[in-house]
């Protein structure tokens, strides 16, 4: 791949990251494949302290493919995964993959009517679902109706210890076991999947090109839409991942799974990644702190991609148990900023670096990243990844350049960029912008992120396009003004939106949280942000709320404080 663009972030690279690298040409299950070649005597999984080696992941892969066929998927077929992080996720994810099907990830926490939703767009006939959500699938009406559905329970996957313990009649170890399984009829069991005999080679294997995943965006406005990825593309981002971190060694990794993987940042930057290194992959169902510190005192992780919230309160519970974090060597952060107040203490206490990164569920999903090195930049996202291009274009015409410095909408391209929405045509010609003439290079394709970039190629992000608040004509950006309230010691948290005003398009409303003990005086709050606001960002009006709606990874979901305030 040859790129023409102009790059001036490729000075800022991090000693030994290339500025191009060899793109991959094989399929996930190919990659996964390697490393059960190369590494097969070395763990690939540990979950509960319970361990499966690669040699083990191949056959249980190859095994779980062959009960899959015999169920009926075929190539192209949409299979859904309704699972936590267990070893059986990691099994499903490649099984399907080995059939040329395509995986479809699911929050398995979501209510009914977002499963539903889910599965009414991307119409799977064939599920594989956490046994304790295998009723909510059951119950989906005959228009919606999964033919196949393999109940798992994750237990199983643990040490026999530890489900004992799950057994015993104290009220906790109830509450895990109910947490983790219930019993379902009229399912095939993950048991009797894998009882199969391995799928015979010859049976059809997928492509780079082949659509290997459907990941479903967190639907800034209206409902969440499937981004459609190939296996060129994840793989791709995973090789890029790779890239950038190149003081980690192949096959004497350790990886903490502690973002779930059915989002896109713990899918590459846990699972594929992992896996391409012949890493360890440590799994968790949920962040637990404590469990995370009890893996931490026997092996601490070489690459832990995580959120600001994570590395916080791991941060945190450390001191307050004596757990050195020493040896964790390498944190990416990404979906919120990353402020100075978590990086310090955190590098204080494991002597490694944490760096933020960017990046969207259309593009794989890392697009950027800061150097894992001193010349990393705060309050930054980064720099792009090695074959990635990107341009700030004027967000009404994006065809047209904005100049060094100026605030602007990005566009990227590259091999991780997604080709388009599952099924939404109209939404997929409005994602990207077309080359311009001479250009040889693909369409570019619209963040919907309103940036700027340094002299020497890093990024910052303003905000998003479509959380903008015009008021009076003027643009608004909500976080600007999130963190000149949170800069008030009397406020732990806020969300700043737009709503509906007869006189000025929008006014800025703030959802506040207070900290503990404080008071609620509207006026001081104001006078507080008035020396960093211009007059038309002040808040017309604050409310305070016990708690503010994040997604799982713990970002605010400003739309639904919006939706909260409009109904007050």
């Amino acid at each position: 791949m040859t790129i023409s663009t102009p790059r001036p972030w490729l000075k800022s690279y991090a000693q030994g990251v290339p500025h191009e690298i060899e793109l991959p040409d094989g399929s996930l299950y190919d990659l996964v494949a390697a490393s059960v070649r190369e590494f097969g005597n070395n763990v690939a999984l540990e979950f509960f302290g319970a361990t499966t080696t690669y040699a083990e992941l191949g056959d249980q892969i190859d095994r779980a493919a062959e009960g899959l066929r015999v169920l009926g998927v075929q190539k192209g077929d949409t299979v859904a995964l309704v699972l936590p992080n267990c070893p059986q996720h990691v099994v499903a994810f490649y099984a399907v993959l080995r059939l040329g099907g395509i995986v479809v990830e699911h929050n398995p926490l979501y209510t009914p009517r977002e499963l539903r939703h889910q599965f009414e767009d991307h119409e799977a006939r064939y599920a594989i679902v956490w046994n304790n959500v295998v009723a909510t699938v059951q119950a989906f009406p005959e228009d919606v109706a999964v033919e196949s559905i393999v109940s798992v329970d994750v237990t199983r996957a643990m040490p026999l210890g530890t489900r004992t313990l799950l057994r015993l009649p104290v009220a906790k170890a109830r509450a895990s076991r109910a947490a983790l399984t219930t019993a379902v009829r009229g399912t095939v069991t993950w048991k009797t999947l894998l009882s199969n005999p391995p799928v015979d080679e010859h049976i059809f294997r997928p492509n780079a090109s082949d659509v290997a995943l459907i990941q479903y965006t967190s639907g800034t406005t209206g409902l969440p839409k499937g981004a459609t990825l190939t296996h060129r593309n994840l793989n791709s981002n995973a090789a890029q991942s790779r890239a950038w971190v190149p003081t980690v060694s192949r096959g004497t990794s350790v990886v903490y799974a502690v973002l779930p993987m059915f989002h896109a940042y713990g899918l590459t930057l846990c699972l594929t990644f992992a896996m391409s290194m012949g890493a360890r992959l440590v799994l968790f169902p949920k962040f637990d702190p404590q469990l995370v510190l009890k893996v931490v005192k026997k092996r601490p992780a070489t690459f832990l991609p995580a959120v600001p919230p994570i590395y916080e309160r791991l941060t945190a519970a450390a001191k307050e148990s004596g757990v050195s974090l020493r040896g964790i060597e390498i944190a990416i952060s990404g979906a919120m900023p990353l402020s100075s107040s978590v990086v310090e203490p955190w590098e204080a206490e494991t002597g490694g670096y944490l760096v933020e990164g960017y990046g969207l569920s259309e593009t794989s999903p890392v697009l950027m990243a800061n150097p894992v090195g001193p010349t990393r930049r705060a309050g930054t996202v980064g720099l792009p990844l090695p074959n990635t291009e990107a341009r700030v274009v004027d967000p009404d015409n994006p065809t047209v350049d904005r100049g060094p410095g100026e605030e602007g909408e990005l566009v990227v391209r590259g091999p991780q960029v997604f080709s388009g929405y599952w099924k939404k045509p109209e939404e997929t010609a409005a994602a990207f912008v077309p080359a311009a003439d001479g250009d040889a290079g693909e369409a570019w394709f619209r963040t919907g992120d309103i940036v700027t970039v340094d002299d020497d190629g890093f990024v910052s992000i303003v905000d998003r396009i479509k959380e903008l608040i015009i008021t009076g004509g003027f643009n608004v950006a909500p976080s600007e003004v999130e963190d000149a309230l949170r800069g008030n010691p009397a406020v732990a948290d806020a969300a700043v939106v737009g709503l509906p005003s007869a006189h000025s398009g929008e006014e800025v409303v703030a959802a506040v949280v207070l900290a503990t003990g404080a008071a609620f005086d509207e006026s001081a709050l104001r006078d507080f942000v008035r020396p960093s606001l211009a007059a038309y960002k002040i808040p017309k009006r604050i409310v305070v709320v016990d708690e503010l709606p994040k997604s799982l990874i713990g970002k605010v979901i400003r739309r639904d404080v919006r939706d909260q305030l409009l109904h007050q």
